[in-house]
């Protein structure tokens, strides 16, 4: 079951350059019942797999830009420790349900696509440096905070506000998340949220659909990968916004859950 989640996350992740937290928490919460803090744990240290496979697979297609990823990952490794930090001290409940708005969010963005970059044009350069620096920035925090490998912040961002293509934003991202992902699984492996039994399983899963679904991406048009970026986003960050709060201990020592 292990090496199906990591498939599946792989070919997830390859196909519209995420990590693949978005398709690998849910089903380790669900399927494996894992606690959410362990599988955003989890999560970040597979990025690094997803990431080396997925980089390889678009760097031969041309589609990774350097320049832009080292911007990104330049402020992102610093802020994906505090992120991660801050995540252990957060309820369960409220991790779910910012990874869902945070989902949502930039589905609604990238969809929009066509219609800021193209009235605004390409931004100077200095521009695209700060815009990545910010970028970077933002995504290193949320990525050690919501366990995601970045993807979902740094590909609408590209694309949005700096003209790059879905292709090479895809590529740069996957390329990003490859030292934010360390930095943040370093982080929760101190505070125990890794779940180490679970890697030799999912491991070969993802390098397997990594290349996979890089393959796969270069062979769709560019608006195909931001019709299926969209639609799983939008259907998994609806689920975690509706995730059940959980209500603190009685006297008797028992918890109670209540959804709202």
């Amino acid at each position: 079951m292990n090496f199906l989640i990591g498939l599946a996350t792989g070919i997830f992740g390859g196909l519209v350059g995420l990590g693949g937290g978005e398709i690998m928490i849910p089903l380790m919460v669900r399927i494996l019942k894992m606690e959410q803090r362990k599988a955003q744990g989890t999560c970040l240290v597979a990025f690094v797999f997803t990431g080396v496979s997925g980089t390889l697979t678009y760097m031969s297609r041309g589609s990774v830009d350097l320049t832009a990823a080292m911007l990104l990952v330049s402020v992102a490794v610093f802020t994906a420790r505090l992120g991660a930090s801050y995540a252990n001290a957060l309820p369960e409940w409220k991790l779910k349900r910012a990874f869902g708005w945070l989902l949502f969010a930039v589905t609604m963005l990238l969809l929009l696509k066509s219609y800021p970059s193209h009235i605004a044009g390409s931004p100077a350069e200095w521009t695209k440096v700060f815009i990545l620096l910010f970028t970077g920035g933002i995504t290193g925090f949320l990525s050690g905070m919501l366990g995601i490998g970045g993807g979902s912040i740094m590909v609408p961002a590209m694309v949005l506000l700096t003209g790059f293509t879905q292709y090479t934003a895809q590529g740069s991202s996957l390329l990003a998340m490859i030292p934010i992902g360390l930095v943040g699984a370093y982080t929760h492996w101190r505070f125990g949220n890794v779940s180490v039994k679970t890697l030799p399983g999912l491991i070969p899963g993802i390098l397997i659909g990594s290349f996979l679904g890089g393959s796969l991406a270069h062979s769709l048009p560019e608006i195909a990968l931001r019709i299926i970026f969209a639609v799983i986003l939008i259907g998994t960050g609806i689920n975690y916004i509706r995730a059940p709060k959980s209500i603190p201990e009685t006297d008797d020592g028992n918890t109670i859950v209540q959804k709202l």
